[in-house]
């Protein structure tokens, strides 16, 4: 992972949360919160909440006397969730989910929504989820599968490959679908201290309104903006057209649907 891969600035969270989140993350979101809520936490803590999905979710489904503190690394994309969501049991806070601001024992619950690949140092990060967390309590988390099973991401970043056939922009491929090997992310949790651990894939539908709906919230809402635009910022916008036109060519115009694919993950 680069520097860059964590920068979600400029434009980026404004069509992150319009576009990505309804393609891809709402079903993972809801089914996220369905877990954390049948725990009946008093206090629980989100961590890379993003434009905060995951935050929506968990907040209908708590009790009205849960409190839940929301932490996000980048400023920008936790602005974005907060202008969302006016909720007096929500705390935000910007903060790094290897050193987190909260003392031992606090919470019931930590979650976090396709956040772990972004971590540099995973084990560290999964070690302070460990601490924060009161005996007994539970970590969930989501990662995605490899890119291969994710076909929206799988066309794209073909297509780009084409595009700058001497650098192709690989980001969705080292980022988001670069942690998907459930042996070594159990292995991972064990090393922070988590001794049971439950590793689930969860396959749901991804659906565009069109090729270029879709095109759009990956080439201009994700970190894959910044590689494109690195190598020539004049060609965003053609890059764009580029993957939409992969996108129409496999499965087809109008609205579109694929496949996308994920690894759940719970650790006690």
């Amino acid at each position: 992972m680069t520097t860059a891969d964590k920068l979600f600035n400029g434009a980026i969270p404004e069509i992150y949360d319009k576009l990505l989140v309804p393609l891809i993350f709402e079903p993972y979101a809801l089914d996220l919160a369905k877990r954390v809520a049948a725990t009946h936490p008093r206090k629980v803590l989100e961590t890379a909440a993003g434009t905060g999905v995951l935050t929506r979710a968990i907040a209908l489904q708590i009790s009205k006397d849960a409190r839940l503190s929301v932490t996000d690394l980048n400023p920008s994309m936790l602005a974005q969730a907060a202008r969302q969501l006016d909720d007096r049991r929500i705390e935000w806070a910007q903060a790094d989910a290897l050193a987190l601001p909260y003392e031992d024992r606090s919470f019931d619950v930590v979650a976090c929504q396709f956040g772990a690949m972004f971590f540099p140092d995973k084990v560290q990060a999964y070690k302070e989820a460990f601490r924060v967390l009161r005996p007994g309590g539970h970590f969930y988390f989501n990662v995605w599968d490899r890119i291969s099973e994710n076909e929206f991401a799988d066309s794209i970043t073909e297509a780009l490959a084409e595009v700058f056939p001497h650098d192709p922009p690989r980001f969705m491929a080292r980022t988001p679908h670069g942690y998907n090997d459930g042996e070594r992310i159990r292995k991972e949790l064990n090393a922070a201290g988590f001794t049971k651990v439950s590793i689930e894939v969860l396959e749901e539908r991804s659906r565009a309104s069109s090729p270029l709906e879709a095109a759009i919230a990956y080439c201009q809402g994700t970190p894959l903006r910044n590689e494109i635009e690195s190598r020539d910022e004049s060609l965003l916008e053609s890059a764009t057209r580029r993957a939409a036109d992969a996108l129409e060519r496999r499965f087809g115009k109008g609205a579109i649907e694929g496949r996308i694919r994920a690894l759940v993950v719970t650790a006690t």
